[in-house]
């Protein structure tokens, strides 16, 4: 359904290019939507709302293929980011169903990924696919988007410069969010445990019920004593005399529900849900390639423009004009470079480097051993 009105203006094509002021409104409404809806994916924190704000962004940039005349480019981008979108929105919610059994069926807590992190060994395959997923909506080779995002790119340059630029800079911006979205999700440590350690008044500490509801019980909960593990329906506490350490805090946390063994920390899905996760892996991969022209003398079409019907292109007017391998590998090259630019910045950002510099246990350590403990907090603020 998100796409409907993309493949009914694609099959309306023949109709919209006798009217070139339509093609020129079209293409300003899609690059308006696919620069809006990369901005606003950057400042959610929802995983959900990313990936669909995403969505958005992506649509935007099949609707400045054909307001531009690159009707093929269009509907390979529509195929390639059907794959590979599916595949995140299947990821996403693998780590939504990870996480509701911590912090309870509340959308609010079990989507926001600035709860999440460190899941990369609670749930390695969807990790896996997620990052497979990420890769390949950010354009990397030879991952199925990079094919025809990398012509719709190098069509909306020959078109104007203007929409090139706003298009390849958007490149850019994708690459950062979801790498973003990648490292809040997976890198890093659990902060889901570290949620009640902060210096607001109002702080609050939450007890899970086997239903998932979050209650606030700070009036009956002693900090000192951190829950161990429950087994055969009793509880046993860490004593006072123990060093009272985050790692003693999140220690592993089971209980049994009537027969079944169940455990609190993030778990992988059943057989049912990751059989479709691998298949959609195997499409997001391979997918690109009916799409691309392994006859080197551009006279053979490839697969995906035998199959289109109105596969006239207002750019290239006949097949044996196609890219020669030097403008491919140079048009390559440049949206490469924009996507790897914006997956190192992610990284600087929010990935392990990051983490670790934030991280207040090796801070606390730092400024205990200090003289000066006032100038230091200075410093730090100043820094951060």
């Amino acid at each position: 359904m998100v796409a409907a009105g993309i493949f009914l203006i694609a099959r309306l094509f023949p109709l919209f290019i006798i009217i070139p002021y339509i093609m020129h409104i079209i293409s300003s409404i899609g690059i308006v939507t696919l620069f809006l809806g990369a901005t606003l994916a950057l400042a959610q924190k929802d995983i959900k709302r990313s990936l669909a704000y995403s969505t958005m962004s992506q649509l935007g940039y099949i609707i400045v293929a054909l307001g531009i005349g690159s009707y093929r480019a269009a509907l390979f981008h529509l195929i390639t980011h059907a794959y590979s979108k599916a595949l995140l929105f299947l990821g996403s919610g693998s780590i939504i169903h990870s996480m509701e059994p911590i912090v309870g069926y509340l959308p609010d807590k079990s989507q926001n990924i600035a709860l999440m992190g460190g899941l990369t060994k609670y749930i390695p395959i969807t990790r896996t696919a997620f990052l497979l997923g990420t890769l390949s909506l950010c354009g990397i080779p030879p991952l199925a988007c990079f094919w025809s995002k990398d012509e719709i790119l190098s069509d909306s340059w020959l078109y104007s410069i203007i929409f090139g630029i706003i298009a390849y800079f958007t490149a850019g911006i994708t690459a950062f969010y979801m790498f973003r979205i990648y490292l809040l999700t997976f890198d890093g440590y659990l902060r889901v445990h570290f949620q009640g350690y902060s210096n607001s008044k109002n702080n609050s500490s939450y007890s899970i019920s086997l239903w998932g509801k979050s209650t606030s019980n700070r009036a009956n909960i002693n900090t000192n004593l951190p829950v161990s593990t429950i087994n055969n329906n009793k509880v046993f506490f860490f004593s006072k005399d123990k060093k009272n350490s985050i790692k003693n805090r999140i220690c592993d946390f089971h209980f049994y529900f009537g027969n079944k063994y169940t455990s609190i920390y993030p778990h992988e899905l059943d057989n049912t849900m990751l059989f479709p996760l691998l298949l959609l892996i195997l499409f997001t991969m391979f997918i690109g390639l009916i799409g691309i022209h392994f006859d080197s003398r551009g006279i053979d079409p490839d697969l995906l423009s035998k199959w289109l019907t109105s596969s006239k292109n207002l750019l290239v007017e006949n097949s044996n004009s196609c890219l020669n391998s030097y403008v491919f590998l140079k048009n390559a090259i440049i949206s490469v470079s924009i996507a790897t630019f914006g997956l190192c910045i992610a990284y600087i950002f929010y990935g392990s480097v990051y983490s670790f510099f934030q991280n207040f246990y090796f801070f606390n350590s730092f400024l205990k051993r200090g003289f000066k403990r006032s100038l230091l907090d200075q410093m730090q603020n100043t820094i951060y």
